[in-house]
């Protein structure tokens, strides 16, 4: 069976949406169904509103029955692969099964050695692939995986010594292994200072094979090119990719379909349509063919979220939004008759579709774990409003915030606790009489989960809320290396009472702003 890789990933195909132009013609044919449009909109009244440039996406309703790659989901081609998995099975031996199990051994015996020293012809690359298979593996100790193997970088006068840092491959690895580091390592921190400054000297002067090879995305590509390939392999890595890549797409086709029939887009012409965008926080969160459930519910709160802050932030007056947020604290849809007539059909279609959506999570959620997560999901969505009225009330008063203030506010605004909280319920592996103790350790996670998130947007959004006269944001008191060192501390323990599913999908979360 002839195959090819399909010419868009996921990325590219979402971020086809937006710049479509820019696409070369051979690709436009995949998306012409697809528009979108910028517009600037104030509803009525317009007195004391502020307004928001907003992209609308649209993926029209036949766009669906026009992409070809939903072929890959067909049922020959499941067959194939199931085939193809089959013969690819009977390729392994029980030594090559239990080569997780000899690593682990292998790694227990590195910690064990009192004198780890490195070899004097061991490579940089060497050097940090064993630091960062023992951090990334759980091993703390601070000698074997935190400072000492690192000690032979440094002269006797404590100067990093040259010769080391004529390994690009090294240098790019050395620099990737510093941001693993937890509070109280300053080796890492120096070595992650130094070696920016020594990339920006070398930047443009590398080879271009090497760039290439660190900026590969197509694997399956450069196995194809190596002598000695198992053809069987090539195919099903071929029909894998394509097939993971149609079941995204085909996510995201339904998501635009839902939130179409939702009408808040209409109802709602001031607040932006962030349908791609969510998708693709929770896509690069959980890419695994098998949780389409799980990123589709997940990307419906984002997009409330956002939608949720567009009213609190542009376009809301300050009475409304406390009606609103009174509303919320009162889990009551009826609440909002208090607020003027132009404004219940915008109010009470965001609120009630939000009423209803957690109403639903909460309930399957009983059901399927008999375990009542309402009040939990409850309070984070109240929470999350009060914060918005906070942000509000601050800018109507023109009130300059505390660093202070203005961190213990944006944590909680920035929506990470809400989607950390309905990610633990929806990926729920433990008892009712384990949640407790687990849900504790995973907002600890979710703290500094969102404490990034909110400096990540911050950086990407200061200029433009800046026009609108926005709270001075904290990007300009904060940097968020602090963060992700707890992060790293929370994640590499073997002691957490979290499954590594939760850890990596909120450690992925993290990173997902820094790239969308």
């Amino acid at each position: 069976m002839a195959l090819r890789l399909q010419v868009q990933s996921t990325l590219s195909y979402s971020k086809s949406l937006i710049y479509y132009s820019r696409l070369p013609q051979r690709q436009q044919s995949i998306v012409s169904n697809m528009k979108c449009r910028a517009s600037t909109h104030s509803c009525e009244p317009t007195s004391n509103r502020r307004s928001v440039e907003t992209f609308i996406v649209v993926i029209q309703n036949d766009c669906k029955n026009n992409l070809n790659f939903l072929t890959y989901l067909g049922k020959a081609f499941i067959i194939r692969t199931k085939k193809l998995k089959e013969q690819k099975k009977h390729r392994l031996d029980d030594r090559s099964m239990g080569q997780i199990e000899e690593i682990k051994k292998a790694l227990d015996s590195i910690v064990c050695k009192k004198d780890m020293k490195t070899k004097e012809n061991e490579s940089l690359h060497a050097t940090v692939l064993r630091f960062r298979l023992l951090r990334q593996h759980g091993y703390q100790s601070t000698y074997n995986c935190g400072l000492g193997i690192f000690i032979h970088l440094k002269d006797n006068a404590g100067n990093f010594k040259a010769t080391y840092f004529e390994d690009e491959k090294g240098i790019l690895s050395l620099y990737e292994a510093s941001h693993l580091a937890i509070e109280g390592e300053s080796t890492l921190e120096e070595i992650k200072h130094f070696i920016r400054t020594l990339l920006n000297k070398i930047n443009g002067n590398m080879e271009s094979n090497l760039a290439k090879q660190r900026l590969a995305r197509w694997f399956i590509d450069v196995y194809e090119k190596k002598e000695n390939i198992v053809p069987v392999l090539i195919e099903l890595a071929k029909l894998d990719f394509n097939m993971i890549q149609a079941v995204h797409q085909e996510n995201a086709i339904d998501l635009s379909k839902w939130w179409k029939n939702l009408g808040l887009r209409d109802k709602l012409t001031f607040a932006r349509d962030s349908m791609i965008q969510s998708f693709l926080w929770t896509l690069g969160s959980n890419p695994e063919p098998q949780f389409s459930d799980i990123r589709m519910e997940l990307t419906n709160f984002i997009m409330l979220i956002t939608t949720i802050d567009d009213i609190y932030d542009v376009y809301g007056l300050l009475e409304e939004l406390e009606l609103s947020t009174d509303a919320v604290e009162r889990w009551d849809v009826k609440a909002m008759e208090q607020l003027p007539d132009y404004m219940k059909i915008c109010f009470f279609a965001l609120f009630n579709t939000l009423f209803n959506t957690i109403n639903e999570s909460a309930y399957f959620h009983l059901k399927t774990h008999r375990f009542d997560c309402l009040l939990f999901l409850k309070k984070v969505w109240i929470d999350l409003c009060k914060s918005y009225l906070l942000e509000a009330k601050w800018y109507h008063n023109s009130h300059k915030t505390t660093l202070e203030e203005d961190l213990n506010n944006t944590v909680v605004s920035i929506g990470g606790y809400v989607m950390c909280v309905h990610s633990f319920f929806v990926l729920q592996q433990t008892t009712p009489e384990e949640d407790f103790d687990c849900l504790s350790q995973y907002l600890s996670i979710a703290h500094w989960s969102s404490m990034i998130a909110r400096l990540a947007n911050d950086l990407g959004t200061s200029v433009d809320e800046l026009k609108r006269a926005d709270v001075l944001k904290s990007i300009q008191y904060y940097r968020h290396q602090t963060a992700w060192k707890q992060i790293n501390k929370d994640t590499f323990t073997n002691d957490s009472l979290l499954p590594q599913l939760y850890i990596k999908i909120n450690v992925n979360l993290t990173g997902m702003p820094l790239c969308v």
